[in-house]
């Protein structure tokens, strides 16, 4: 029976993932519990299982007395004799506790701890391998929905990926294997818990990490990353290598690259965007796909104002706004966007508002001059 005991140990120890020393320490502790439901909370008792053949001790710490007063503290002289000669009165010595006849209570109760503890055990083992996840991409399957959050599993571990951090259009099947990234890893009252989102950027910029090698092996690198989930994403990249082009490298022969990362967020829109330190620039590609005429910068407000054509400002602003507010987040400006014919409208006022002062400016010096001249012919 105690070598059957170690094999159970050791098959629960390869299935759960809990080390044989921690599952031996927690059935320690419940038929310590056990025996003390027994024989009193008072006793000093210990129980020790040997990791080899199973054996199970349990032995009361007791005081040598001539008298024994209360059996589960005290022992007599010359039954503690038996157990070590050496002793003597007023000494203490381990004496062996029957393990047999606990009752149903005490195994109940033994049976009780040890399933506790060892789903404490489990929880900590998952917490220990996935707490320096956090920010990786990883598969699992769909189990369940509820309370508005679906339930994936990753191995042996339950996570929790909220519906609003899937994305919008997607409806997730009980079974379904998905891609997913680890948002947080955290401890709460009951236990681990693993956040999951398709939704974050991060997680579009990881899955460039998985298909584009040069991104893997840092030749190209992202610099920048917005999203609105399931829309647009728009993303800024740059070479360390002169000879490697970043949007080149993450588009991909014939968009194959891009368009396996596009598949995954159910035809969500990438922009792909060359990184440069001049704002006109890098302002003028955050607006792809719309075409910039021109652009004017207030550097110190870190505002501008972009000029496009008529027929490109509807694709500049975005559906309620969405492009030109991504690109603002994507470069840090504050962006005005005016069409040409609001620009050149705007610039006629302002010639005509000048030309007036300039007007006003002369008619104001030749009052004053003839009214020196007054003053001299005087």
């Amino acid at each position: 029976m105690n070598r059957e005991l170690i094999h159970i140990i050791e098959q629960m120890s390869k299935e759960r993932g809990i080390p044989k020393e921690s599952i031996l320490g927690t059935l320690e502790s419940a038929l310590l519990s056990a025996v003390r439901k027994k024989y009193g909370l008072e006793a000093e008792i210990n129980v020790k299982i040997d990791n080899e053949s199973g054996e199970i001790t349990a032995t009361a710490l007791k005081k040598i007395v001539k008298k024994v007063a209360d059996p589960m503290s005290e022992i007599a002289q010359k039954d503690a004799k038996k157990i070590d000669p050496s002793k003597g009165l007023d000494d203490t010595v381990e004496s062996p506790v029957s393990l047999e006849n606990f009752g149903r209570i005490a195994a109940q109760t033994a049976k009780q701890v040890l399933f506790q503890r060892v789903r404490e055990a489990e929880k900590e083992a998952i917490f220990e391998e996935y707490k320096d996840k956090a920010g990786e991409i990883v598969s699992g399957v769909v189990m369940r929905r509820e309370k508005g959050c679906y339930f994936v599993a990753l191995g042996r571990a339950e996570a929790t990926l909220p519906v609003k951090s899937t994305l919008p259009t997607e409806s997730l099947k009980r079974g379904e294997t998905i891609r997913t990234y680890i948002e947080e890893v955290k401890v709460t009252s009951r236990g681990p818990i693993i956040l999951l989102s398709r939704a974050h950027p991060n997680f579009v910029g990881e899955l460039f990490k998985m298909e584009i090698p040069e991104i893997y092996e840092g030749l190209v690198e992202i610099r920048q990353i917005v999203r609105e989930a399931g829309d647009r994403t728009k993303l800024t990249v740059s070479s360390k290598n002169p000879m490697v082009d970043p949007v080149g490298a993450c588009v991909g022969m014939k968009g194959t690259r891009v368009q396996s990362i596009v598949r995954e967020l159910r035809g969500e829109r990438i922009d792909i965007i060359p990184w440069t330190d001049d704002p006109r620039v890098l302002i003028a590609k955050a607006l792809s796909p719309a075409n910039v005429e021109s652009i004017g910068i207030n550097e110190e407000e870190k505002s501008a104002m972009v000029v496009v054509n008529d027929q490109q400002l509807s694709i500049a602003i975005g559906k309620k706004g969405q492009n030109v507010r991504l690109a603002m987040k994507l470069t840090g400006w504050d962006i005005d966007i005016i069409s040409e014919t609001e620009y050149t409208k705007m610039r006629k006022g302002e010639i005509e508002m000048q030309l007036g002062e300039e007007l006003q400016n002369e008619s104001q010096m030749d009052e004053e001059d003839e009214a020196s001249e007054d003053e001299q012919q005087e």
